[in-house]
């Protein structure tokens, strides 16, 4: 059977002040007005049932997950003690869905991605399984046709195309993996544009559980003994000591690096959907449109002159911008953003300052 994990524990600095530890973005309806998570999960009905969904977290997001999420039982609520990247994460889903269910077919993807029409992503995720179903030591991922020269994806350069199978129903081309590229500079980001051949890589993965556990049994086999010991003691009265000392023993690492790079038989299904990862402030003006002047607006704004300006506030509290271009002002109840769109991407720069200086109340 299908089973869905959504990995939803990253921090989302680059949207600081509104993503913060406590809330980070995936929690918040930075695209419209349910969260990224609500939507994500409202993504998956009619493909799999709230039992098969499986929520990996930080364990200090567990209570926020639960009240945004009351359809998924609290079995499919994980909280990782820290964090430590998506192979662990990968792995630890891996062995408690094997638990009941040994020739498990995992569909593995971030909270946060922004995805239309939900129909099509349901019928690459069918496809994706039926890629599974037809050669089971197979690890299927998604690109996604690059529309510019971006520096901030990963990409994956397309080998040879499958041959659909007799008589499945394809929506998308399907290719064999010739290599994954790390992020480029700009200047490969264009070559990799116009050969063509290339795909960002959305970091959406369809595969058995099995076939992903004898992976890490041998390109990470540290990491699954912990993870192992960690699924033995899951049902016991020692499973949180346990989970926290051996989750804490592992050397993070993700999961292309861990297994999908050196991984023999690897397919990509170009995407028949829109995708949007939503990587900073931009992205919400990318969903969420702009006025006539370019300006985006999220809350109560009174804009005298002021073009391409994104604002993100709430509608208790007035924001009023003059001559500003091409800005971005945020405001929350204790901290507040202004900066060029221009450094947008050193957005996160200001959390690791925070930190330095020790002021985490506005973590």
């Amino acid at each position: 059977m299908l089973h869905v994990i959504v990995m939803a524990g990253g921090s989302g600095t680059r949207f600081w002040p509104a993503s913060r530890s406590a809330q980070p973005k995936q929690l918040l309806p930075l695209a419209g007005s349910r969260t990224l998570l609500e939507d994500t999960v409202e993504r998956l009905e009619g493909l799999v049932p709230a039992e098969r969904v499986m929520i990996v977290t930080s364990q200090r997001l567990l209570p926020a997950v639960r009240r945004q999420l009351p359809s998924v039982p609290e079995s499919g609520l994980v909280g990782e003690p820290c964090k430590r990247d998506t192979a662990p994460c990968v792995g630890l889903a891996a062995l408690l869905v094997s638990r009941h269910d040994p020739e498990a077919i995992m569909a593995v993807m971030p909270s946060d991605h922004v995805i239309t029409p939900a129909e099509s992503f349901r019928a690459a995720i069918r496809q994706a399984v039926g890629l599974v179903e037809e050669a089971p030591g197979r690890l299927v991922t998604f690109g996604i046709k690059p529309t510019y020269p971006a520096e901030g994806f990963g990409y994956i350069q397309q080998g040879t195309e499958l041959a659909p199978r007799a008589g499945s129903s394809a929506v998308a081309k399907v290719h064999r993996v010739a290599r994954f590229k790390e992020k480029p500079p700009a200047s490969v980001a264009e070559e990799y544009l116009a050969a063509g051949n290339y795909l960002w890589n959305a970091g959406i993965f369809v595969w058995k559980a099995t076939t992903i556990l004898e992976a890490l049994a041998t390109h990470q086999p540290e990491c699954l003994a912990h993870l192992e010991s960690i699924a033995r003691a899951w049902d016991t009265p020692d499973r949180e000591r346990v989970f926290a000392e051996e989750f804490a023993a592992i050397k993070g690492i993700s999961i292309d690096y861990a297994v999908l790079e050196h991984a023999a038989d690897v397919a990509v299904i170009e995407a028949p959907f829109t995708w949007d990862d939503l990587g900073g402030w931009s992205a919400v003006a990318r969903q969420r449109g702009c006025d006539s002047e370019g300006n985006t607006i999220v809350g109560r704004h009174l804009g005298i002159a002021s073009k391409g300006t994104i604002v993100h506030s709430g509608e208790n509290h007035l924001v009023v911008t003059m001559g500003l271009e091409d800005m971005l002002v945020v405001h929350t109840p204790d901290a507040t953003l202004v900066a060029s769109r221009a450094h947008e991407e050193a957005v996160r720069k200001v959390v690791a300052e925070l930190e330095k200086r020790g002021w985490t109340e506005f973590l």
